[in-house]
């Protein structure tokens, strides 16, 4: 018996409660996803340009396999000795540029943002961190006091300091966009000291999707890392949503940005929609831990676990999907220019490979949330998803799985263009 959606949204607030929150004026009530699909209730097919999970497509075949072979064999935690999680630590690895050599396994971002504050406080004996004025970076009670881009009731730590992003979008000189950052680095690093706290970290996406996707000024995150490396913080790169090749050019969004992290924290696409979350670091930085601590985690790293990671890394590189993000992305950030272009309601566009948007204003051009979220309705009503993001919430969010054909992308950016005529004239 199929549930009606509006029985199934009572049965969720009579059990979920009515604040977790769901997409569009009309929640969407899915079934089923193969690729960049995904099928309601009422048998309705809908491209997904939003989810970033399912990285190499809804019910991927080849991870799906993977988790079905190995959970029909054996499935136990790291204090057994099992080949998969040691494959897929070497093959993770690999990824990542020298210093980075050694990996902890654990369940979601925000589980492996907490390990690597926690080390980070450890190493440095200092608890002060260094955060962007609009962030989201997991949902523990430590995190929650450093999260500056949702709604949260602790307010922020006393040992937290925010930084705005710089951002060259709207003409802005980069040169002394660069010099007043760097000041404002200096200023909330010395009040760090200062109050006693000194620096443990700083912790960033580098490609600072919650903020808005700014365009940064060349050098700026380099300088920012360094910053914090000599006021004796370690740098922290959040790639839950900025890695695995999504940029195009680069596996990390901080090898793109230029920052060199002593910390890296995974999530959401590392087992395609299957709970995988993980810390890469230096041999150095987990032996001291190690050392000190008795860590370990009951699911993280078990043989499912490692063998959904593997499918994915598997699946990207057959399908060679960074190549794949960087040639279709240079396609759409083409059109977004042009579309941009021809509208006084578009300030900019966003992003680079498969992860864009566009940067919506009114008609003096201050940021419009309100014609944003129509436009976001206009697509869904058309059966493509989006979402939006920023402090003023004007900004597209676009990012849709790696495996998204030429052609989608066409019913996607048509779509779009048709949308923006609609909503923005």
């Amino acid at each position: 018996m199929t549930t009606s959606t509006e029985d199934l949204l009572a049965r969720r607030r009579a059990t979920l409660g009515p604040h977790s929150p769901l997409f569009y004026d009309r929640p969407l009530h899915l079934v089923s996803g193969r690729g960049v699909w995904l099928t309601d209730v009422d048998g309705v097919e809908h491209l997904d340009g939003y989810n970033n999970v399912p990285h190499v497509g809804h019910a991927n075949e080849r991870v799906q396999r993977a988790i079905c072979e190995q959970s029909a064999t054996l499935n136990v935690h790291t204090r057994y000795l099992h080949h998969r999680v040691v494959d897929y630590a070497e093959r993770l690895l690999e990824t990542v540029d020298e210093p980075l050599d050694r990996l902890f396994l654990t369940n979601s971002g925000s589980e492996a943002n907490e390990l690597a504050l926690r080390i980070a406080r450890q190493h440095t004996g200092s608890t002060g961190i260094l955060v962007s004025d609009f962030s989201y970076h997991g949902n523990t009670a430590s995190l929650a006091e450093l999260t500056t881009g949702l709604a949260a009731q602790e307010a922020l730590g006393d040992h937290v300091r925010t930084l705005h992003v710089p951002d060259t979008a709207h003409g802005v000189d980069p040169a002394q966009l660069l010099a007043d950052s760097a000041v404002r680095i200096d200023a909330a690093l010395e009040s760090l000291h200062r109050a006693g706290h000194g620096v443990a970290a700083l912790l960033v996406d580098p490609l600072f999707s919650t903020e808005g996707m700014p365009r940064l000024p060349a050098g700026w995150l380099e300088m920012l890392g360094q910053k914090v490396r000599d006021a004796g913080g370690l740098v922290i790169a959040d790639e839950v949503q900025s890695g695995f090749g999504r940029l195009g050019t680069t596996m990390w969004g901080h090898q793109a940005g230029g920052l060199v992290p002593d910390l890296v924290t995974l999530g959401k696409p590392m087992g395609n929609g299957h709970p995988m979350g993980g810390v890469m670091t230096r041999e150095a930085l987990l032996d001291e831990f190690g050392r000190n601590n008795m860590y370990f985690n009951t699911f993280a790293g078990n043989p499912v676990s490692a063998a959904a990671g593997v499918a994915v890394l598997d699946e990207m590189a057959e399908r060679d999907l960074m190549a794949h993000a960087r040639r279709l992305g240079e396609r759409v950030h083409a059109t977004l220019a042009r579309i941009a272009a021809g509208s006084d309601r578009i300030s900019a566009h966003r992003g680079t490979g498969l992860f864009f948007g566009l940067d919506i204003v009114d008609g003096v051009g201050a940021p419009d949330a309100a014609a944003t979220k129509r436009l976001v309705e206009e697509m869904k009503r058309r059966r493509l998803l989006i979402s939006r993001i920023g402090p003023q919430e004007n900004v597209l969010k676009i990012r849709p799985p790696m495996v998204i054909t030429d052609d989608e992308a066409t019913l996607l950016l048509d779509g779009l263009e048709e949308s923006v005529g609609v909503v923005l004239g």
